[in-house]
């Protein structure tokens, strides 16, 4: 409940806050002079489309990051078949939301710097050498794409690491990094299949709602009156958004829990981490349990960990 309950919560606020942004969007559009726009009026619509699309942005991937953090903790706590309440889940993240943000934050300074390099090889390229650039600045770009999807997925364990293992944006990142070394293809057609299959059950729900919202819905030519249309529709579009975002939380509780299991997964097969996770379960029945299972061990392959102002923590043989 609390893994679906946050993906839910999650999906409807910013399908809603989608919605809303785009139909004063379309409110924007309505005000136009279709005939003789003035200049005020083209610069205030595309100060409206950027500060939409860069808000969308935003909204979005802070969300899905928000979430993809903190739906780690209860699959993680249900490896040790612990059950975590909705109430429980954020107590237990929310000291954790800033450094979460903060990696998220970092990870958008890296794709910031990414890109002016590559686009500032590709205006030089262009003045170097003109019309002959255009194919080594095509070839430039799909070998930044791999890139991406590359380091994409060396650093997709960040969060949940960040989460699990109550480390910073530039440790989360490394140890990211360590673990998906030598798994690199192993993740990757993971994820890529988790994908695809999210994509298709979400496709198969929302596309056939769309086609009925658009029954319901009249768009007309002139955009003074395509602003009270849309508003007038705004009841119908709005339960169609609901109905999707709840199929798409689904869909990223999903991918969350895959991401979750794949870290549990690279951490067995190089640290001995199912050592740990059998002296955690066994402490849980004794009563003795760390609310996120992990942190009870030390990162970086030592199979017996210790907890903070103790001494280590010897292996246990049994109840």
């Amino acid at each position: 409940m609390a893994t679906f309950g946050t993906a839910i919560l999650f999906q409807v606020v910013i399908s809603v806050l989608t919605l809303l942004l785009t139909v004063g969007l379309f409110g924007s559009i309505a005000q136009l002079d279709p005939v003789d726009p003035s200049m005020d009026e083209v610069a205030g619509l595309a100060t409206s489309l950027v500060s939409v699309a860069t808000a969308l942005v935003v909204l979005s991937s802070v969300g899905v990051l928000i979430l993809q953090g903190v739906l780690v903790i209860p699959i993680a706590r249900a490896v040790l078949n612990e059950r975590t309440s909705f109430v429980q889940l954020w107590k237990l993240a929310v000291r954790r939301i800033l450094p979460l943000l903060g990696l998220g934050f970092l990870l958008l300074l890296l794709v910031i710097a990414g890109l002016t390099v590559l686009v500032v090889i590709a205006v030089l390229l262009a003045m170097l050498l003109g019309q002959d650039s255009v194919w080594l600045i095509v070839l430039g770009t799909l070998g930044s794409l791999a890139l991406i999807v590359w380091l994409s997925i060396k650093l997709v364990l960040a969060p949940a690491v960040l989460m699990l293992e109550g480390a910073g944006p530039l440790t989360s990142l490394r140890r990211s990094w360590t673990l998906t070394s030598r798994n690199w293809w192993r993740t990757f057609g993971i994820l890529i299949l988790t994908s695809i299959i999210v994509s298709i059950i979400t496709s198969v729900i929302s596309t056939p709602l769309s086609l009925l919202a658009t029954q319901f819905v009249s768009f007309s030519d002139s955009p003074a009156e395509l602003g009270e249309e849309l508003m007038n529709s705004l009841p119908i579009l709005l339960v169609g958004q609901l109905i999707t975002a709840v199929f798409g939380a689904i869909g990223y509780a999903f991918q969350a829990g895959v991401t979750a299991l794949l870290y549990v997964d690279l951490r067995i097969r190089r640290e001995g981490f199912d050592v740990v996770l059998l002296r955690e379960h066994e402490e849980a029945t004794a009563g003795r349990f760390t609310p996120i299972p992990g942190q009870s061990a030390n990162p970086g392959g030592q199979q017996f960990g210790h907890r903070p102002g103790g001494p280590p923590s010897p292996p246990t043989t049994g109840t």
